[in-house]
């Protein structure tokens, strides 16, 4: 008899539906797998017989053939072992077939026969659901995650023996239900906007990204407050839709990060340090392709500190994100496109030492020396990121002055008050900073004195296409602030003013 059982496989940011059939013959002791299994997967023979045993169930004798369908698409991961040994148990008769019917099981096992958890279950668990089975059986710690795709019923199965009794039995109903456990947050602790002295153009700046959803760039000496002022973005940022959550969820989940976890509801800030490779920003593996960076920091923010001590192949990576809102990643056999809304910050020194144009110390970098440090910076890359500010060293009197300063609560209403007129305007989730060209004409609503104005600049700057449109988003975003439908003469003043010129620092 031939034993059938459905589960799905992770193949980047989706599932594809997986049949797992099983054959039976006579003959000497054998175990093969086909189907593209990887090596994770081939090792579920070991454990799936060592489980079944342990369970208190007799393993069969003979040739047993597991065919994991489709056979043109690679499997990965320890999901597939409850699946295999659900097959393997109705192919030796001690699970009915009919028994079956609607069911669906996803999970490691161990050679004790114990349950383990796997990641991306929110996604294994919305193909399941997709392919019209009805309860989905997973072990404890993926039971939360899985419960969030409603219209299937999701049940905790500790041990293969419980599962394979409860099956026979027709008592799933009497399983354990997901318990609920703490929301998995990025806890962001007591950081506020307030906490910054001084700076308050880069402040303004911030206010105009978070409003816009633009990318900023922070060029300043040591110690002037730059690394500070982009850990407190999030705080000011507006809450995520339920949406967004769970499109960053399942990102996370692909990534393992949310095993026994729920929904995640606040803007994740990643940080990763200059020394990371290609592939950890933008994802990848050899098996299968997981998120990197930059996915990880999807509708939140992505924070690269000594931004020119990255090396340059590394930040041209962040072209097509920035521009796009996506990432491809292709391998050989595979390809996977995986979400990337971010807000970039950069932080950069001016020159090696840090101290060129800054006022306080004498730089002592050779010209050539700045000139190669800066050139790190592509000009494409430079022409993507629409604000670009200077920080200067702070007045250490204003570290004693007894001076409030706006707190992330006010900043935060300002956000969320601009955005929502972006959401009137478009209908939905667009902000400023990713508009297409089509929306940019649309949105644009220029009087004529501000029309002149950025065509007078712009030809005297000699601005690129890209950036013409960067200064027309940077300004919607500044009207929005103002609360004013027209784009003024003053709104792209101030966008101008963010934009850089001939280089990146102006002495």
């Amino acid at each position: 008899m031939i034993g059938i059982s459905y589960c799905a496989a992770l193949s980047g940011f989706v599932a594809t539906k997986v049949r797992v059939e099983v054959d039976i013959s006579r003959g000497l002791p054998a175990f093969q797998l086909v189907g593209l299994p990887e090596n994770s997967v081939k090792e579920a023979r070991v454990r799936v017989r060592s489980a079944i045993i342990n369970a208190g169930f007799e393993f069969p004798r003979g040739k047993i053939w597991v065919n994991l369908a489709p056979a043109d698409v690679q499997k990965n991961g320890t999901s597939f072992d409850l699946p295999i040994a659900l097959a393997i148990l109705q192919s030796a008769g001690i699970i009915a077939k009919t028994k079956l019917q609607g069911i669906a099981a996803v999970g490691e096992l161990s050679l004790t026969g114990e349950i383990k958890a796997v990641r991306g279950m929110l996604i294994l668990s919305e193909s399941i659901k997709e392919q019209g089975l009805n309860t989905l059986l997973v072990s404890e710690d993926n039971a939360q995650e899985a419960s969030l795709i409603e219209g299937i019923t999701i049940k905790v199965v500790r041990t293969l023996g419980e599962m394979v009794r409860a099956i026979n039995a027709q008592k799933l109903d009497e399983l354990p239900n997901p318990r609920k456990s703490p929301i998995n947050n990025v806890d962001h602790g007591a950081l506020d906007m307030a906490d910054v002295v001084g700076q308050e153009e880069a402040r303004r700046a911030l206010l105009i990204a978070a409003a816009g959803n633009h990318n900023l760039l922070f060029i300043g000496g040591p110690g002037s407050g730059k690394s500070m002022m982009a850990h407190r973005l999030p705080t000011i940022l507006p809450p995520l839709s339920y949406e967004e959550s769970v499109t960053l969820t399942k990102i996370y989940s692909i990534a393992g990060h949310t095993i026994a976890g729920r929904l995640i509801n606040q803007r994740p800030f990643r940080c990763p340090h200059h020394s990371t490779t290609k592939a950890g920003l933008t994802g990848g593996g050899s098996k299968s392709i997981r998120p990197g960076e930059i996915s990880l920091a999807c509708y939140g923010v992505l924070f690269l500190d000594e931004l020119l001590e990255f090396p340059r192949t590394v930040l041209e990576v962040l072209r097509q994100p920035l521009e796009e809102g996506q990432i491809t990643l292709s391998r050989a056999s595979m390809s996977a496109t995986y979400p990337a809304e971010i807000s970039l910050i950069g932080a950069l020194n001016p020159c090696p030492c840090g101290n060129f144009g800054q006022g306080k110390l004498p730089c002592s970098c050779l010209p050539q020396s700045i000139e190669r440090y800066q050139s790190r910076l592509s000009g494409p890359l430079i022409d993507r990121i629409d604000l670009h500010v200077q920080v200067p060293p702070l007045d250490l009197n204003l570290m004693t002055a007894d001076t409030s300063n706006e707190s992330s609560r006010s900043m935060r209403e300002k956000v969320v008050s601009a955005r929502a007129l972006q959401k009137k305007r478009f209908g939905g989730d667009m902000t400023n900073g990713k508009m297409d060209r089509a929306r940019v004409k649309e949105a644009a609503n220029l009087t004529n004195a501000a029309l002149r104005f950025l065509i007078t600049c712009g030809e005297s700057l000699r601005i690129s296409a890209r950036s013409f449109d960067r200064i027309i988003r940077v300004a919607r975003t500044i009207a929005d602030l103002d609360n004013s439908n027209d784009i003024h003469e003053h709104h792209i003043g101030e966008a101008f003013h963010y934009r850089p010129v001939k280089s990146l620092i102006k002495v």
